[in-house]
């Protein structure tokens, strides 16, 4: 018995779905569609691979004897030793409690271990490395995380620099906190900074110079 008729349609993939198979296509060509392409780069620059010697933003979600466990949106959850502060030692070991901010630095980062942090610069000063209170952190790209953090000053902050006072704290891995006396300052600076990926740095000096008018209204 034959059925003649249109046949039906594929069934949705779900996440985890095998889509195709790269293992099978041998001396073929791969061509991704635009939109594709897109999303690929989107996935990729929201990815934080840990280096030797970058500063993060980690968030503490375990606390044990000899290591804090801490989330810094990598592969693996990263460790901080609790003797690695300045003048660190099993008397004064400090108190984080779960989801506290941390401003560190990778000191390893090894395929297939999870990456080791410290809280003190390369000569073991604690620097401007440890707890980051109040505030307000956001997330961001890893691209406009490195764009923040790139010399000259990025166009956004040095225009808002020249007019507010505020502290901020970049981490490679796509976290940014920031932190001012004045709320609306925070909040000026956090729409700032989340606007300005994909702008010049002419674009981002002239929302600068609107942000900071309407702020004087």
């Amino acid at each position: 018995m034959s059925v003649v008729g249109r046949r039906p349609p594929p069934l949705p993939k779900a996440p985890g779905d095998v889509v195709l198979d790269l293992s099978k296509m041998v001396n073929q060509t791969l061509k991704l569609g635009r939109g594709l392409r897109q999303n690929l780069i989107l996935y990729l620059s929201l990815q934080y691979l840990p280096s030797v010697g970058d500063t993060v933003l980690g968030i503490v979600v375990d606390c044990k004897s000899d290591n804090f466990w801490v989330d810094i949106k990598g592969p693996t959850v990263a460790f901080l030793p609790v003797l690695a502060f300045e003048g660190g030692t099993r008397r004064n070991i400090p108190k984080f409690e779960i989801g506290t901010l941390l401003y560190l630095r990778v000191v390893k980062a090894n395929s297939g271990i999870n990456p080791e942090l410290s809280c003190t610069d390369e000569s073991g000063k604690a620097a401007e490395f440890g707890a980051l209170k109040d505030g307000y952190m956001l997330e961001t790209s890893t691209g406009l995380a490195r764009l923040l953090l790139s010399k000259p000053t990025c166009p956004i902050l040095e225009a808002l620099g020249k007019k507010l006072s505020f502290e901020i704290a970049v981490g490679l891995n796509g976290r940014v906190w920031v932190n001012a006396s004045s709320p609306s300052t925070v909040v000026l600076v956090t729409n700032a900074i989340m606007n300005s990926e994909q702008l010049s740095g002419t674009q981002q000096k002239i929302m600068a110079e609107k942000l900071l008018q309407r702020l004087q209204q």
